[in-house]
């Protein structure tokens, strides 16, 4: 049986919008909504922080630096002066203890792919030894 024009056409047609829907899918977003309900008052939509008051998570070498520390920070908070691209801030952040181990991979993952990051991927088994290495309260 031989495929018609007419028939090859609308597949050919479909394929393609098949692949550019996959091209434009953001893998992601999970941790793209939790970062802006969760972390995006304060860091910002675009990373750049508060200036003066909260650091920057984009292009940032503390972030940059060690990604695991990322994940203590999240569940339970910072408080204390850190040193992020040379500059001094000394704001508490609060802890987000309610966000789930794969919520904090996602919007770790989701940070360290956005505003020129480019940090490869952080696996949950990493999320997860990470919180159990975090300081007890």
């Amino acid at each position: 049986m031989v495929l018609r024009t007419k028939t090859l056409l609308p597949l050919l047609l479909l394929l393609i919008a098949f692949l550019w829907q996959c091209q434009s899918y953001n893998v992601y977003q999970q941790g793209e909504l939790l970062y802006l309900n969760k972390c995006a008052n304060c860091h910002m939509e675009d990373g750049t922080g508060l200036k003066g008051l909260i650091p920057p998570l984009a292009k940032a070498d503390y972030f940059r630096d060690d990604p695991a520390k990322m994940v203590c920070i999240i569940r339970k908070g910072l408080e204390g002066p850190v040193v992020v691209n040379g500059k001094t801030y000394n704001q508490k952040m609060a802890a987000i203890p309610e966000l789930s181990d794969i919520e904090i991979a996602n919007i770790i993952n989701y940070v360290s792919h956005t505003w020129e990051n480019n940090l490869g991927y952080t696996k949950m088994t990493t999320v997860q030894a990470a919180l159990e290495k975090c300081p007890l309260d």
